[in-house]
């Protein structure tokens, strides 16, 4: 993909969450979580969502990765791992 067609579609999304589940060939589950603000109490809260992301490459459960949005790849995946952050603590 050329620089034109990035800057009319925009920029892909990017994530960083926890390997959760290698248990599919080429697909790990990451659990992302984010810190949202209770609009009424004002408590920070975390909140977590489960993507599974293509992985050509073998990951460990709790790596941290970086995962960027895709095209669909099946019926649940949209995410590839772009790359390992942090591996997991053996």
């Amino acid at each position: 993909m050329n620089a034109t067609a990035e800057k009319k579609h925009g920029l892909k999304r990017t994530l960083v969450g926890r390997v959760t589940s290698t248990k599919m060939q080429k697909t790990v589950t990451v659990l992302v979580e984010r810190r949202v603000k209770d609009p009424v109490y004002g408590k920070y809260m975390v909140r977590s969502t489960k993507y599974h992301a293509h992985a050509e490459e073998a990951f460990n459960e709790g790596d941290l990765v970086e995962i960027v949005e895709s095209r669909p790849i099946s019926k649940t995946k949209a995410w590839v791992v772009s790359r390992r952050l942090n591996a997991a603590a053996a």
